[in-house]
């Protein structure tokens, strides 16, 4: 597995937290958590969405993104979830991450200090040298859009036939 250098911050207000860490030996994210205060835990109502704090500031390295996604156990069970997932932070970024929750279950859901809310990982990045062209190479998918892929397939199999 190959691993970069990733310089962290910690904010006044995420000085006793833990920093970002694996869970497990071949994990892809490091887990980030809420740096909401002790005393006032963010509640978020079904369908209500919160920015939460995580208390640090990271240096990505050039060439990287650091994607913010959800953790599937909040999904799973309360149906809390990254909105804009994955969100991105660029590798000339220097603020704190933070991360905006969903709540699509059907009950609030408190967010508490210390509370593992997101993964971040850690991406490289291409960046693309825009050039206009008045004929693109053709494909066998063509301009089919949503929902074309494997329709062909399906159209064929007499089991999918109406």
């Amino acid at each position: 597995m190959t691993s970069v250098r990733l310089e962290i911050m910690r904010l006044p207000h995420g000085a006793d937290l833990p920093l970002p860490a694996y869970q497990s030996e071949n994990a892809a994210g490091l887990d980030l958590m809420a740096a909401v205060p002790a005393n006032a835990p963010v509640t978020i109502m079904p369908g209500a969405r919160a920015l939460i704090p995580t208390g640090i500031a990271v240096a990505l390295p050039i060439g990287t993104e650091g994607q913010v996604r959800p953790r599937s156990g909040l999904a799973a069970r309360n149906g809390i979830t990254v909105l804009n997932a994955p969100g991105t932070v660029d590798s000339d970024y220097r603020g704190e991450i933070q991360v905006i929750l969903v709540n699509l279950g059907g009950e609030p859901f408190a967010i508490e200090r210390g509370q593992r809310i997101a993964q971040l990982i850690v991406a490289p990045v291409l960046h693309a040298e825009c050039v206009e062209s008045d004929n693109l190479n053709q494909t066998a998918r063509g301009t089919k859009g949503f929902g074309s892929t494997g329709r062909e397939r399906i159209d064929k199999n007499p089991k999918h036939r109406p």
